[in-house]
């Protein structure tokens, strides 16, 4: 199959059954799409995340699974600022064992597609070519102006919340690297979370007003919360044991690895955030109407710096850094 049958049989017929948003002029077929200029009570916002074969994912992760994640990560981006997708581009780099296997293609422009529709994210353009298996989107959201979730917002005496389930992801790993064994059930609960993350999206719309600053969890917790710290010029304390907490999956692992897994584990794609304390309720109403559960792991303070601490108050030992592409 050549590269313009790969785009009109594969992805564009799939484009044309994502219902369009108001703002896209021009969609997927033409040189540019084009989009509306937004009315000036609202800002465009535009993220772009690359996954390639070997280092974001596995060779054989099923094709649906990575058609899902390639665009959950973008829409993760999205759901960090408060922001509604819009639309996005795709930019896929194929071997040419995959651009003639169809049945490959179409189970991964499936579970792309499939998240799109959930989203009303249109598919709008972008490029094919050979070479190794990577995959890069391109997604565009927009916002109310001015209430956009930043990282420069949080503040001394802020509380820090975290959305949903942390740790799965990197469980998954550690067995898919054989460093650890889990039954059947435990493996298939632990990969759902690695392979098919769901944006927070309505949870950070909800939280738009409401949250001081926030991220998403895409390289361990530590590692995304610093550049929040970074950002704001302020340090944190959290309840590590709390944030241990929060790994789902009931696995054989040592309180050690549960830290590890929590804290540095990375691919968890759920929303860090702080908040005044007397916005409490307001978080919690937020997370009922984004039907997400949250929780309280700590707190931002004025000296830079994270603190871990147990429950007894105890300082935790050991280094918990984010994940790094380049170290």
């Amino acid at each position: 199959m050549g590269e313009f049958e790969l785009i009109e049989r594969v992805f564009a017929r799939r484009a044309a059954a994502v219902p369009p948003r108001a703002g896209i002029a021009l969609g997927i077929g033409d040189d540019c799409a084009l989009l509306a200029a937004p009315p000036p009570e609202t800002q465009l916002a535009v993220s772009t995340d690359m996954l390639v074969e070997g280092r974001h994912f596995f060779p054989e992760v099923a094709p649906n699974a990575l058609g899902h994640k390639a665009l959950a990560v973008n829409l993760s981006d999205l759901a960090a600022m408060g922001a509604e997708p819009l639309a996005f581009t795709l930019a896929l780099a194929l071997p040419p064992e995959r651009a003639r296997d169809a049945d490959w293609l179409d189970a991964f422009a499936d579970g792309l597609m499939a998240l799109a529709q959930a989203y009303r994210c249109a598919l709008i353009g972008g490029d094919t070519t050979a070479g190794p298996l990577a995959i890069s989107i391109t997604v565009f959201g927009y916002l109310p102006r001015g209430q956009a979730l930043r990282r420069d917002g949080a503040r001394a005496g802020d509380d820090l919340w975290v959305s949903g389930a942390l740790g799965d992801a990197r469980l998954a790993l550690e067995a898919l690297r054989n460093r650890i064994v889990l039954s059947p059930a435990q493996q298939a609960q632990a990969r759902q979370r690695l392979e098919r993350p769901t944006p927070r999206i309505a949870l950070g719309q909800a939280l738009r007003g409401v949250a001081s600053s926030c991220i998403d969890l895409s390289d361990g917790l530590a590692g995304d919360l610093g550049h929040v710290l970074h950002a704001s010029d302020v340090g944190a304390r959290i309840n590590a044991d709390v944030v241990a907490s929060l790994l789902q999956t009931p696995a054989p692992v040592t309180a050690q690895q549960r830290y590890a897994y929590t804290l540095a584990g990375g691919d968890d794609y759920e929303l860090i955030f702080t908040a005044p304390p007397n916005r409490r309720a307001q978080v919690e109403t937020a997370a009922r109407q984004a039907a997400t559960p949250v929780t309280r792991i700590g707190g931002i303070t004025a000296m830079p710096g994270l603190a871990l601490h147990d429950a007894a108050g105890r300082a935790l030992a050991g280094s918990f850094a984010g994940f790094d592409h380049f170290a």
